[in-house]
């Protein structure tokens, strides 16, 4: 057993995560207020995070996390990030959908789930900052900053997937929506194999990664453009957002919209970092 896994400040910051995500959707569940596709996102949220926070403490304090043949700290590291953006946006919509029109007990079992899931949020992205890599330190990639703006970029993604509709209605749609899926395949891929330590190929993988991310940059300043021409030009068969809309899919079209330029803007970072590493650090 190890002791010192638990009382390490990451360890610390770990035990308190569990305390904080299982207080938050127990006082949801208690509440009975999660219903909707919002309210499922936001309870898997805190339970996923939960599970494996648990798991992680659990694999360290045995000593099990040297048995198995994955980069544990790339696991780690890949985990907290997720997990912060995770708790970010359900500490968002849980109050800005169920926090409205609501007093007495109920109202107060949701104030306390949405303040436990705020400093949910502020201990994972302390975890970010301890696990994070320091300049000149030797970690696994996804402890670095290029490996953390990976997880963000598959994140964003699946924002996007879960507020698509009615992609397939004219070619541009279609096109942004392939943008989508290849970058985020293809990150996906880059995230497991780095995890996994598979190694299939012989040139360098940092110039394969910076010559992805500026070949992303491009597909995605293509789907920024041609998205919301689509989707809000009326030549184009896109429309205004409807009287009755409280909310309705015409939202998603404008959540889509932005964040197909805030993941612009992080594979922008990315590649600009990149660059910055293979190229002019090397020389």
């Amino acid at each position: 057993m190890s002791y010192r896994s638990v009382t390490n400040p990451v360890g610390i910051v770990r035990v308190v995560e569990i305390f904080l995500s299982c207080v938050t959707f127990s006082l949801v569940a208690h509440g009975g207020a999660f219903s909707g596709s919002y309210g499922t996102w936001c309870m898997f949220s805190w339970f996923f995070c939960f599970i494996l926070s648990v798991l992680i403490v659990l694999m360290e304090f045995t000593g099990l996390c040297q048995k198995i043949p994955i980069s544990w700290e790339d696991f780690t590291s890949a985990f907290a990030m997720l997990a912060t953006l995770m708790m970010l946006t359900a500490s968002i919509i849980y109050p800005v959908e169920f926090l409205k029109d609501y007093s007495g007990n109920r109202c107060a079992f949701k104030a306390a789930a949405t303040a436990m899931s705020c400093l949910c949020f502020i201990a994972y992205a302390v975890e970010v900052g301890l696990t994070r890599a320091k300049p000149g330190e030797i970690s696994g990639f996804l402890s670095t900053i290029p490996g953390l703006l990976k997880v963000l970029e598959a994140f964003v993604a699946c924002i996007i997937f879960i507020s698509i509709n009615n992609y397939w209605t004219n070619p541009g749609l279609q096109w942004c929506m392939a943008v989508y899926c290849l970058c985020f395949i293809f990150v996906l891929i880059i995230i497991i194999f780095t995890i996994c330590k598979i190694h299939l190929f012989s040139f360098s993988f940092d110039k394969a990664l910076t010559g992805y991310n500026i070949l992303a940059v491009l597909m995605y300043a293509s789907a920024a453009i041609v998205w919301p021409i689509y989707c809000f030009d009326k030549k184009l068969g896109g429309t205004s957002r409807p009287t009755n809309c409280s909310p309705c899919p015409w939202d998603g079209l404008v959540v889509v919209t932005v964040m197909t330029y805030v993941n612009l803007v992080v594979y922008i970072v990315d590649t600009v970092y990149s660059v910055r590493l293979v190229f002019i650090s090397s020389t």
